[in-house]
């Protein structure tokens, strides 16, 4: 593939109606009819029907279109699917869908591979390769949609990968997602991941778009957090939390705390009331989140607490005034946490 020709789905309306009509000088209305042409079941640019010929010729010279292909599917008994998905490279990416009272919801890949080596997720155990496009993501959105015929209604931007780290793509795909000719979805109904980025978090707070902003904590202190999310030994805890406060102070949004729950490890009584104190009169939510139990293939040596422990727990949360809720598993018997199909296919293949 030409590293200068740009793929369609990473452009902007904006971009669309420079090229359009400022550069091949069509009518205004081209643009529109292309854009939305790219959100419908299509596979090359001479499926656009009513556009001239000689634009899609003139659009296939300058972009290149590609759709995705669907490697291997896993469905799981709560009807979570996930989609082990081949890029125009040969790179490989996970994209799940899961459903909810509300409608689907796309937990969609930033990247593909992972550079934060979080100890529990399986994302990062062969490396990264590189970043996905703003168009790679949209397509994710698209690929579920058409194999479900339905709308997604709400996307996590959680799957492989730290969205923080690949900032600009992702910043685009945020004005993408959003554009009424396109996938239309409201930034409300969106959820951005990041394990702590600390400047990555003051420029998303700049930019005010109002998601909803997760981070990836899973401990109160930096002693324990350091094994399991490495970047915390840059970004220590007090500092990630003085960020947080700043991005609710900015854009008035509530930030989602994700507490992934280790036996042994982050889930003792002692751990609980840290966490409270920490996050004592945020604007916040904490997801507990029982650890994926892994496939034996990823030989991870974390387990889940007992239900007894979760709630305890929980309890000390909700005495401390902590909003907070256990999250209900999804996919587990599929591998639907990040990373692991994708190292089930290759060992298998």
């Amino acid at each position: 593939m030409n590293g200068k020709i740009r793929y369609i789905y990473s452009l902007t309306i904006s971009e669309l109606e420079n090229f359009i009509e400022n550069t091949l000088h069509y009518p205004k209305y081209r643009t529109k009819q292309v854009f939305q042409w790219l959100y419908h079941e299509i596979s090359s640019f001479d499926e656009m029907l009513n556009i001239p010929k000689k634009l899609r010729a003139q659009l296939a010279e300058n972009f290149y279109f590609f759709k995705p292909e669907i490697k291997q599917t896993l469905k799981s008994a709560d009807h979570t699917v996930k989609y082990l998905i081949t890029l125009h490279d040969g790179a490989s990416i996970e994209t799940v869908k899961m459903e909810y009272h509300h409608g689907i919801s796309a937990c969609i890949s930033t990247q593909v591979g992972c550079k934060m080596h979080c100890a529990f997720c399986a994302s990062g155990k062969e490396g990264f390769f590189r970043n996905l496009t703003a168009g790679e993501m949209i397509q994710q959105i698209l690929t579920i949609q058409e194999q479900t015929c339905q709308r997604v209604a709400s996307v996590v931007l959680m799957g492989s990968g730290e969205p923080l780290d690949n900032f600009t793509e992702v910043v685009r795909f945020l004005n993408l997602v959003h554009e009424k000719d396109g996938l239309n979805l409201g930034y409300r109904h969106i959820t951005l991941s990041t394990c702590g980025i600390i400047p990555k978090i003051y420029e998303l707070a700049d930019l005010e778009i109002p998601i909803t902003l997760a981070i990836s904590l899973h401990a109160p202190i930096d002693s324990i957090r350091n094994q399991i999310v490495p970047i915390s030994k840059k970004y220590p805890i007090n500092e990630l939390i003085q960020a947080c406060r700043d991005y609710i102070e900015r854009t008035h949004r509530r930030i989602t705390f994700e507490y992934s729950l280790i036996s042994g490890i982050n889930d003792s009584i002692k751990m609980a009331y840290k966490l409270s104190n920490l996050l004592s009169g945020m604007l916040c939510h904490v997801n507990l989140i029982p650890v994926n139990s892994a496939s034996p293939l990823l030989d991870f040596p974390f387990k889940p607490p007992s239900l007894e422990k979760i709630e305890a727990f929980q309890q000390i949360l909700t005495r401390n005034h902590i909003p907070n809720t256990i999250r209900r598993t999804l996919g587990d018997e599929i591998q639907a946490a990040c990373g692991q199909l994708k190292c089930q296919f290759r060992k298998k293949s």
